[in-house]
């Protein structure tokens, strides 16, 4: 998913287009649903979970949503922003909830992990002591992935000489945790959606975000401007939110979408502000 979304990124193309060089090159499966809908991220979010924080998180546990709906725009406006897209898997220690979560971020272009592109990856911790820590290397690829496989089988010979059942630390799982319902996390949200270019419009959907309680960090308007003899056209509005929880931003976004001056929601990408 890294590859495909800095091509898009770096050569402007689309992700179809994106996704036939990844499997080419071999960084992606002949069927890729579960890297580029999310369940191989969701998988190692669990294990990484667990170890953190001492709870047992599961797969299952993990809230997941692909790269398949971001589009060349998407990134485009992101890029206006100061701000690349990426496929994060999340985890964070919220106290008595844990939240962990997979899905299309935004990030800032200083961040460290929007510098991590093509087959690389990297695992971005942040402690109370240590402060921040990355992990970068090949996440993909033949010879990165024959060195992990044999790795592992390195290990289990060393075991079975030693007449052992594993020298690592194994998960001492001993907090009982719940994961946070994605309803109840809150984060910044980018919001594209196509709308009438008519007088009103904008006050019509921010009636609707101040109701269900989104505050509209900042606005922009995309394609035709509002005019005399331009009247029925449509363009783009690009929102970005301040934090807000899911669940009140799917409400406003239902209101939304029944409005008859709102064409099509095109886009919801959540924006990781820390």
């Amino acid at each position: 998913t890294n590859y495909i979304l800095s091509k898009m990124t770096e050569e402007n193309i689309g992700y179809e287009q994106a996704l036939a060089e990844a499997q080419e090159k071999g960084f992606a499966e002949k069927d890729p649903r579960a890297d580029v809908g999310g369940g191989d991220a969701a998988a190692k979010i669990a294990i990484l979970a667990s170890i953190a924080f001492n709870s047992r998180v599961t797969k299952d546990e993990v809230f997941v949503e692909g790269i398949t709906s971001v589009t060349s725009k998407d990134i485009a406006y992101a890029a206006d922003m100061g701000h690349v897209i990426k496929l994060l898997a999340i985890a964070k220690d919220e106290g008595k909830k844990l939240e962990v979560r997979v899905h299309p971020t935004m990030i800032r272009k200083s961040h460290p992990l929007a510098a991590v592109s093509g087959p690389f990856n990297a695992v971005f911790v942040e402690g109370d002591s240590v402060g921040e820590v990355m992990f970068f290397g090949q996440g993909a690829g033949s010879l990165p992935t024959a060195s992990a496989v044999v790795s592992d089988v390195m290990e289990v010979a060393k075991n079975i000489n030693q007449d052992v059942t594993g020298r690592r630390m194994v998960c001492t799982c001993y907090y009982d945790k719940d994961i946070s319902p994605m309803t109840e996390v809150a984060s910044s949200y980018y919001l594209r959606m196509k709308v009438m270019d008519k007088p009103g419009v904008l006050a019509k959907i921010a009636k609707i975000f101040g109701d269900k309680k989104v505050s509209v960090k900042s606005v922009i308007q995309k394609g035709p401007a509002i005019a005399a003899g331009r009247l029925g056209h449509t363009a783009e509005l690009v929102f970005i939110s301040h934090p807000v929880a899911e669940a009140n931003l799917r409400a406003a976004l239902k209101g939304i979408d029944k409005l008859a001056v709102v064409n099509k929601i095109n886009n919801v990408i959540r924006v990781e502000n820390s």
